[in-house]
């Protein structure tokens, strides 16, 4: 053979590489041509990129908004851009509720569980559809203002829009890093390498955490690049990129979480060993201790060592806490069914996130939740769109020592199912945040769980009277600590009184985007005066809230730590040092759109105040 023909192979393909290079960094010219190709329903070469922007938001954990609105609302991420390139605070991208770490800080903060995998950093995500299934090969998010909060990216085997579930629900990680710090508040496109998958996807889903953000972030589109047919890189093993080599071990490693948990956990053949090594000289209980600081996947590797080894993995004392949440995408029935086993001391459970298109049935969360929920202290449920009413009276008839429950966004959850929850006399804790509940359900909580000390009911639209719940919240509720009332449509003065005066307690109060609070009323000041253990308030976007508010704040509530004001008119710079003055623990004031607030008294009250954190965003 020809010298000439290995040459000419060389040179092929590294021209055939160079090309592929070109399609995945085209300009943005070249990818609004393709866009545009698309819809002018001319069809494409099958080797064309595709460019598509979300055509759907399924799902989502949090957002900013309000349920009846688009302003500031995960809806806003379907279609093309509303804002960007611009940079800003603007009411059409979408944000989610929190960021930074003031929230944690907070009277209503919660334990974090241990064993978390340090590689689990998510906090919130949001579901995207697109139109057409595609193999992708970039993912390009427009953010802008305060970037930075997308943590991990990934991709689902099945499609929302076929009209049954495959037999497997695949996700699979495009892309994942811990967060990171972004110096600047601009815009700016986001587009991380991605890997490749061997399955075609139109569901994107991004995890979010804002931990290390300066204030909220705020996403106006996403965009999904893929080919329609799986590109030949991916079918040829032998060209391989060196930076993925390391992702391997991840994958391999993942890959080792609940699939291997049905099977390792279970499995029963063990070598002969005669020995055990050093861990026969051990104490059983140090032992024990030693294996507490694994995560789950790594108690599934050990447990096939040995057979000691294999009987301490199984230990119900190793799973006293047990956050299946990192897990979310492969938690299942047959995982449920062989952890039962040993869950049945399991004191605080978090299923948040899992079970959704499917993966975990009514029946076998039923039997979990009756075997396991004896001596169930804390359950954390957020997102579980599989729950329904059945599930809710097993809890409340399985879980009689139950003292928190997170239902936080179960916006699936009909309004009935909740009537159970009052059967848990034992509730401390209780987070309703975006879920369907109705007046008459909640009523009966408040009356029979007299022990409540932290309640949620952000974002519940579904509640007639505000002022009603209030009362009874006053006449029962005497422990609570922290009441979160976010966008709260319809209580009055009258329910505040009832509040201020029955639940003297409060540390905790979030009266935000409450349009029907009025500052002449009174009722900001009769707060100030009532509660002297004031350490968070929100009065976001209430224009009424002026000089006399913050002046009875500054006088009554020394132990303020956290004040949101923002969008007020009525608050001057001399109230605001009052209260800086007075309130020595204060550590975050939010006078956004505070038009008597400029950027310069914004400079003057930060150098003279420098332990506290005054935000106040802007637009351009």
């Amino acid at each position: 053979m020809s010298p000439a023909f290995p040459m000419l192979t060389v040179l092929s393909m590294f021209y055939y590489i160079c090309l592929r290079r070109q399609a995945r960094t085209a300009t943005r010219g070249e990818q609004m041509t393709n866009r545009r190709a698309i819809e002018s329903n001319r069809t494409l070469p099958i080797d064309v990129e595709l460019v598509q922007y979300a055509k759907e938001v399924l799902d989502f954990s949090s957002h900013y908004g309000s349920e009846n609105s688009m302003s500031y609302t995960m809806w806003n991420l379907a279609g093309t851009p509303n804002v960007y390139p611009s940079s800003g605070d603007f009411t059409q991208t979408a944000v989610f509720r929190t960021y930074g770490t003031w929230w944690e800080m907070c009277p209503s903060s919660r334990a974090r569980f241990t064993r978390t995998p340090p590689d689990f950093h998510s906090q919130d995500y949001v579901e995207l559809a697109f139109e057409e299934q595609v193999y992708p090969t970039a993912i390009r998010v427009l953010e802008t203002y305060h970037p930075g909060a997308v943590v991990r990216i990934l991709a689902c085997s099945a499609s929302p829009y076929s009209q049954n579930l495959p037999a497997e629900v695949r996700w699979e990680t495009l892309w994942s890093e811990p967060p990171s710090k972004v110096n600047s508040p601009q815009a700016r496109q986001f587009m991380p390498s991605i890997k490749q998958i061997n399955f075609p996807t139109n569901l994107i889903r991004l995890e979010m955490n804002s931990s290390l953000l300066d204030y909220y972030t705020e996403l106006d589109a996403v965009v999904l690049h893929g080919l329609r047919e799986r590109p030949v890189l991916s079918r040829n093993t032998s060209l391989i990129n060196m930076n993925d080599l390391g992702d391997d071990d991840d994958e391999e490693r993942n890959s080792c979480t609940m699939d291997s948990l049905n099977k390792q956990f279970s499995a029963a053949s063990f070598r002969d060993w005669t020995t055990n090594g050093y861990f026969d000289k051990l104490p059983y209980e140090l032992i024990q201790l030693i294996l507490s600081h694994l995560t789950v996947p790594d108690l599934c590797r050990l447990s096939q060592t040995s057979k000691l080894l294999y009987q301490h993995c199984c230990d119900p004392l190793q799973y006293i806490h047990l956050s299946l949440q990192p897990y979310w995408a492969r938690i299942n029935d047959t995982a449920l069914e062989h952890l039962q086993s040993r869950c049945i001391l399991v004191q605080w459970l978090n299923l948040s996130w899992t079970g959704n298109r499917g993966t975990i049935s009514l029946s076998a969360f039923s039997r979990f939740m009756k075997v396991c929920g004896s001596e169930l202290v804390r359950l954390e449920l957020s997102c579980g769109h599989f729950l329904n009413e059945a599930c809710l009276e097993v809890i409340a008839e399985a879980c009689l020592n139950l003292q928190e429950l997170n239902l936080s966004s179960c916006d699936k959850l009909p309004p009935q199912a909740f009537n159970h929850i009052a059967k848990l006399h034992n509730l401390t804790r209780l987070i309703l945040y975006r879920t369907k509940v109705e007046q008459t359900a909640l009523l009966s909580i408040l009356k029979f769980c007299s022990e409540l000390q932290h309640l949620s009911l952000g974002s519940c639209v579904m509640i007639e009277d505000y002022d009603t719940v209030a009362s009874m919240m006053g006449a029962k509720c005497k422990k609570l600590r922290t009441l979160d009332l976010w966008r709260c449509k319809n209580i009055t003065e009258n329910g505040i009184a009832e509040l201020a005066t029955g639940c003297p307690l409060l540390e905790e109060l979030d009266l935000g985007w409450c349009p029907t609070l009025q500052s002449s009323t009174g009722c900001f000041a009769k707060l100030a005066s009532k509660l002297p253990n004031l350490q968070k308030l929100f009065l976001t976007a209430n224009r009424s809230v002026c000089d006399s508010d913050i002046e009875e704040l500054a006088a009554n509530c020394t132990s303020l730590r956290q004040l949101d004001i923002l969008g007020t008119r009525m608050v001057s710079p001399a109230s605001l040092r009052k209260l800086l003055e007075s309130c020595k623990e204060l550590s975050l004031l939010d006078v956004s759109f505070c038009s008597q607030i400029d950027n310069r008294v914004v400079l003057e009250l930060n150098a003279n105040f420098p332990n506290v954190l005054i935000k106040k965003s802007f637009t351009q």
